[in-house]
């Protein structure tokens, strides 16, 4: 299905990836001061997706780009790609999955997983 995936930069600023369904990171977005505007812009990615456009780029080291575009704004900037089929591979699944994927917040600063002493261990 594809999920967005909000983060922070090291910056402290908010960012979020669009993930495939196996989970590879498609694109990312530009940065933000608070996190209600990150997740406003995936809203409104979500509900706009038909008027998005795919600008596509060859880089100086041979590979593959594109930098998202809603309307006239630069939304994102996808990873590199191998082969031109690869990217339209990306495009694809934005264009299939994007409108009903989920959005995980990972931006907190929070442990996910606490971490255990392990007895013997010396640090």
């Amino acid at each position: 299905m594809g999920a967005f995936v909000i983060s922070r930069r090291f910056n402290d600023e908010y960012k979020f990836v669009f993930t495939s369904r196996k989970g590879k990171v498609i694109f990312t977005s530009l940065s933000y001061e608070l996190k209600f505007e990150c997740e406003e812009d995936i809203e409104k990615f979500k509900v706009n997706i038909e008027r998005a456009n795919f600008l596509k780029f060859k880089g100086s080291g041979g590979k593959y780009f594109f930098k998202l575009m809603l309307g006239e704004t630069h939304f994102a900037t996808s990873r590199k790609y191998t082969t031109e089929l690869l990217l339209q591979k990306g495009i694809k699944e934005i264009v299939l999955y994007a409108s009903r994927a989920e959005i995980l917040d990972f931006s907190s600063n929070d442990l996910i997983f606490e971490e255990e002493e392990v007895e013997g261990v010396e640090e």
